[in-house]
């Protein structure tokens, strides 16, 4: 039974077809620069060489038809037809607090992504865009909207409620959402299964640490807590994004630079972070690479990077009563074996205690980085969204 999975941004759409009988991918690929000069869609299918499509593409109307075109074509694709996808899952951003639930797709879905705009102006549109050119390409077929705010949707109101006047919540739903959910969601389940912690009531913190990044607090998968708040601003230091800052912040700069609060924003959203504390980049294998050359402005940002992670699992322990499991994902998460022991060497007071050697042979692939006696276990599991997209599609469809 194959399912497609499929990502829209603005101008981008990534895709996988997963064969759910046994979870393998069976082509994935990625389309760029839709709308805009110089189109390419790159097609990957699996044990075949890829296959390259340059060509003008006004929207995803057009970049969906290429993309089931490249997994039908005789020469290039894995299916003989677009009746071998069973249902399509789509990535959505945000649904508010109208859905905290994968759905299937029908208006009123798509009224709520639409009336969500102003939450996540860059992904909603991107997101239903997709969804409405797949009912126009393939009718009929099931479409399934996995929400990325889903996750954070069992938080309690202790959690999720800030501290402003009720009335703005009451109005514009002012609250925790959270992000990364669809990440979140499938590395705390699979952290309970590679773990071998009870399923019903394991806790387990994720540190999801890519070029954006969020760390949540789970007991049996269900999210007590998440570091993302009303937009993926909020929370750890990142790439470029800020995270948590004295919002007073914002008006003196704004006073001081005589710059409006929008510039400002996108000053914390695209500017800050590593990038910006440092100013060396965003990348972080390159502030390390000025970490080991000696630059102080370099560790003085590493440090302040490792030591809010650290805060908020020390926080996420205090919430969850204890903790079973600390689990490191994503690009800088499952690769970086350095940043994680930073970050564990402040955990030495919970009894944490690193296999080095298991550590250091962790990169990008699922691991125990804890030696036996630890009396918390540290993992290491990469994240996959896309699979996780599937195994939701499927859950609703089948």
């Amino acid at each position: 039974m194959n399912i497609l999975v499929i990502n829209c941004g603005s101008s981008s759409l990534k895709y996988q077809l997963i064969n759910m009988d046994d979870e393998s991918v069976i082509a994935k690929g990625l389309v760029e620069r839709i709308g805009i000069e110089g189109s390419i869609l790159t097609h990957k299918p699996t044990g075949k060489d890829k296959f390259v499509v340059e060509q003008p593409m006004s929207d995803h109307k057009v970049a969906i038809d290429l993309v089931l075109k490249a997994l039908v074509d005789p020469e290039h694709g894995v299916i003989k037809s677009t009746d071998e996808i069973y249902a399509v899952g789509h990535r959505v951003l945000h649904a508010g607090e109208k859905y905290m639930d994968s759905v299937i797709v029908d208006e009123d879905v798509k009224s709520v992504i639409r009336e969500c705009f102003d939450l996540g102006p860059l992904h909603n549109p991107a997101n239903l865009i997709g969804i409405e050119a797949v009912e126009k390409a393939m009718p009929g077929k099931k479409n399934v909207a996995v929400w990325d705010t889903a996750f954070g949707g069992s938080m309690e109101p202790k959690a999720y409620l800030y501290a402003i006047p009720r009335e703005y919540y009451e109005k514009y739903h002012i609250r925790r959402y959270g992000f990364h959910g669809t990440s979140h969601m499938f590395v705390s389940n699979e952290t309970l299964k590679f773990a071998g912690l009870d399923q019903n009531n394991g806790k387990v913190i994720v540190c999801h640490l890519g070029n954006g990044a969020s760390i949540s607090a789970s007991v049996g998968g269900k999210c007590v807590d998440t570091s993302m708040g009303l937009t993926p601003l909020e929370g750890l230091i990142m790439g470029t994004r800020s995270g948590d800052i004295d919002p007073a912040i914002v008006e003196f700069i704004c006073n001081h630079e005589n710059i409006s609060v929008s510039e400002m924003l996108n000053i914390l959203n695209k500017k800050s972070g590593l990038l910006g504390m440092s100013g060396i980049s965003s990348d972080m294998r390159d502030v390390i690479a000025e970490y080991n050359n000696g630059n102080q402005i370099a560790k003085d940002t590493l440090a302040a990077y490792v030591y809010r992670i650290a805060k908020y699992i020390g926080s996420y322990v205090t919430s969850l009563n204890g903790v079973d499991a600390i689990t490191f994902t994503a690009g800088v998460g499952e690769n970086n074996p350095f940043i994680r022991s930073l970050i564990l060497d402040y955990f030495e007071y919970l009894g944490v205690k690193i296999d080095k050697a298991a550590n250091e042979g962790a990169i990008g692939s699922a691991a125990i980085i804890s030696t036996p006696d630890s009396k918390v276990k540290v993992c290491v599991i990469p994240t996959n969204e896309e699979l996780a997209i599937a195994r939701e599609t499927l859950r609703l469809t089948k």
